[in-house]
């Protein structure tokens, strides 16, 4: 296991650019702690020379005390300030880069999160645990540097009984290094257990009709329970852990105490030593109490800060960036070709793709159809590299995909399919993705997606935020929306995946005809389990059980009787 040097030196990189903060907060600190052995100090002159009778000057304590704290007071702030200062530019940053290697990672990433866990450490466990480890951090800054001066106070006043106290700091030290080895496991145990609460909760809010229209709401419920319950009980061993500390610290604070008192006044009867001195020795004792009190304490949030952040600093160091290569030949012709391409998602799996061998030509129109499983949808999406082939080789203009720049390979891609992702922005933002494009523009897709009409009619246009993955418009328009997205990109090649198959007949045949208008001049190969929808493409190819096992015109399969002719003959029977 690392050590807590080791693991906070990995975010050592994001807080060196902001370390005039730092600079800050350690003087803070240091000027703070500086103030610490005053008090005791103070002790001393008070009751030898201002309650005997002796010259002291009446104002010179109160001033003194006035003066002190608020020189601490100012020492606190700028500590403080300036740590946040730090922390919330580190946070900046790691946050940054964590997002930007979610988007830039390999697709393997999101079949090994959830989105709720993904999310949950983007957005809360970064902040939470950077919160975490600022008050600890300035706590261990402060108590320690608090607690070095007291102690040279001490050496100073009384350097025999002050080595004596200094017997305790083994058995503390030893105390939190258990502990926080302990505390460590109970806390990365819980952020796991946190997650699966997070992805119970996800499933249900997004299921929630299939939930309710299943009466599934107990069995959910027991499932959240028991999520709920682990939680709980890692919890309460954290609280043990951390709980258990404060005892042990006091115990040995109390038996230091008790030594010292009865050494002192057996000192006090063979060196005469002043009362003034043995209360600012006690006095600075009883204070060197609070910063080790505070130093045991600070264990349990610095490992449960550091869990935190460190699962974000694993996120960026063990997701690798997709990979590329260099070519980048503008705009493809679209000719795509598939040499014994085959594909497991898992070596104890039957293959999803096997032994595809396949040459579409620039500007066919390509229908993939067969039973459901049969491997239609895990064959487009590798065209875009969202999957590895498991062997084989598919080139897109002759280039292998591999060797293309993953940003210019999809470029040449659009996509257009039944499940639509839109964004909680205006129609205009959903149109163009970020790219600079003029307004005639954007309108030009929307006509050509048949929804531009509709859009006039609204109060704000093109600029109408639409809601939570276009809530607020109907399944038609949400799926004319991705259409005018495709028109806009005018990519080389176009992928349609049952892009009208959860859709009414009037909206299907608005749809229909705007797709039919965007695979004009394009390579399109579509997906469909609706035949009558791929009649008039170029060519039919029939996959079952990951192979291709038939492939020819509508007609053409038709006639020979095979699996094309028996699904044709089941959709119009039915």
């Amino acid at each position: 296991m690392p050590t807590l040097k080791q693991r906070l030196a990995r975010l050592s990189p994001y807080l060196r650019a902001s370390r005039i903060g730092l600079v800050g907060a350690a003087l803070g600190s240091a000027l703070g702690a500086l103030t610490e052995p005053a008090i005791p100090a103070l002790m001393k002159p008070l009751l030898d020379r201002g309650f005997t009778g002796g010259t002291l000057p009446l104002w010179l304590i109160p001033l003194a005390i006035i003066g002190l704290f608020a020189i601490r007071g100012a020492a606190g702030f700028v500590a403080q300030y300036g740590l946040a200062w730090t922390a919330n530019r580190a946070v900046l940053q790691l946050r940054s880069e964590m997002f930007e290697r979610l988007i830039t990672a390999a697709p393997g990433l999101y079949s090994r999160h959830s989105a709720s866990t993904l999310t949950n450490m983007v957005v809360y466990e970064v902040q939470g645990g950077t919160g975490l480890l600022v008050g600890s951090i300035l706590t261990l800054v402060r108590d320690t540097l608090t607690m070095l001066a007291l102690l040279a106070y001490l050496l100073w006043l009384n350097w025999q009984l002050t080595l004596f106290v200094a017997l305790l700091f083994p058995a503390v030290a030893y105390a939190m290094r258990s502990i926080g080895n302990r505390l460590h496991r109970i806390s990365i145990d819980s952020q796991s257990a946190t997650d699966g609460l997070a992805y119970v909760v996800e499933e249900n809010v997004l299921a929630w009709r299939i939930v309710r229209l299943h009466g599934a709401a107990r069995a959910q419920t027991a499932r959240f329970l028991a999520r709920s319950d682990l939680l709980r009980r890692l919890a309460l061993k954290s609280v043990v852990a951390s709980a258990s500390m404060t005892p042990i610290t006091q115990v040995l604070a109390a038996c230091a105490l008790s030594s010292v008192i009865a050494i002192a006044l057996w000192q006090s009867g063979r060196t005469g030593a002043t009362v003034g001195g043995f209360v600012s020795f006690i006095t600075a004792l009883l204070m060197l109490v609070a910063p080790i009190k505070h130093l045991s304490d600070v264990m349990a949030p610095i490992t449960r800060g550091l869990v935190a952040v460190e699962r974000g600093l694993d996120l960026i160091e063990h997701s690798p960036r997709e990979v590329g290569g260099a070519h980048d030949g503008g705009r493809a012709r679209g000719v795509i070709e598939f040499e014994q391409v085959s594909l497991a998602y898992r070596e104890d799996a039957p293959p999803a793709l096997a032994g595809i061998d396949l040459r579409v030509q620039a500007g066919e129109t390509v229908a993939l159809v067969g039973p459901s499983g049969a491997g239609k949808t895990t064959l487009v999406n590798l065209l875009p590299r969202f999957l590895e082939p498991s062997s084989g080789a598919i080139r897109l203009d002759g280039v292998a995909l591999a060797d293309w720049r993953i940003e210019a390979l999809r470029r040449q891609f659009a996509l257009v399919s039944q499940d639509v992702v839109l964004f909680n922005d205006t129609i205009a933002a959903n149109v163009t993705l970020g790219a600079t494009m003029a307004p005639e523009a954007v309108r030009e897709a929307l006509r050509g997606a048949n929804l531009l009409a509709f859009v006039e009619t609204l109060p704000q246009g093109m600029d109408t935020v639409i809601g939570h993955n276009g809530s607020q418009l109907s399944g038609g328009q949400r799926q004319r929306l991705a259409i005018a997205r495709a028109i806009a990109k005018d990519a080389p090649v176009l992928i349609l995946d049952e892009a009208t198959s959860a859709l009414d007949s009037e909206s299907e045949r608005a749809v229909q005809e705007a797709l039919e208008r965007l695979m004009v001049g394009r390579t399109s190969i579509v997906i469909a389990h609706r035949l009558s929808t791929i009649e008039h493409a170029d060519r039919v190819l029939v996959l079952d059980g990951g192979r291709l096992i038939e492939q020819g015109t509508h007609a053409e399969l038709l006639g020979r009787g095979g699996l094309y002719a028996r699904l044709h003959a089941l959709q119009f029977r039915s």
